[in-house]
């Protein structure tokens, strides 16, 4: 059995048993908890985010293969001005490790690479290859802009990431 799998079948033992790891990030204060995803990204700090997604998303935890098809579910689902956001933050942290925007269209077979103009699937490509090359890249983007999120619905993909949220979300059910 591939570690990836030993990892996915103890996460579900884990969550089965109502294991959420430690909780003693949840804020104890309850004005601090949050009550959905959407409150979670409205009022939690990016640094917050940074964290949970820094122990959460790791590319030898979710294969490519379960992660590049929710990434284009996701990020069909987010609105337009969101997914220029996410398409502007990939091509800001992608020049500051050297990569322009052209290069990255060429070698992605982007359609433009104009942010306001891409389509999901432009922002997919991103997306996968910041997963795939530039996994740190990947999890500050989704920090910055958490809106793919709430769209990842595979059932392992929620579970690495409910793991890390519980820390968050479910600090009132302790």
């Amino acid at each position: 059995m591939t570690s990836s799998e030993e990892y996915k079948r103890q996460i579900m033992r884990d969550l089965a048993q109502g294991d959420v790891e430690s909780l003693d990030d949840v804020p104890s204060d309850p004005s601090q908890q949050y009550q959905n995803f959407d409150d979670f990204a409205q009022r939690s700090t990016l640094d917050q985010r940074r964290q949970m997604f820094e122990r959460s998303l790791h590319p030898d935890r979710i294969p490519p293969s379960q992660m590049e098809p929710e990434l284009q579910k996701a990020i069909a689902n987010i609105k337009p001005n969101e997914r220029d956001d996410v398409a502007r933050a990939f091509f800001k942290h992608f020049k500051q490790r050297g990569l322009d925007e052209r290069h990255l269209e060429q070698q992605l077979g982007l359609s433009t690479r104009n942010p306001n103009r891409m389509g999901a699937d432009d922002v997919s490509k991103l997306a996968s290859f910041a997963y795939h090359n530039y996994p740190d890249i990947f999890r500050e983007v989704l920090a910055e802009q958490p809106a793919i999120i709430k769209f990842l619905s595979n059932p392992i993909v929620g579970a690495i990431l409910g793991l890390a949220a519980a820390k968050w979300l479910g600090g009132r059910n302790k």
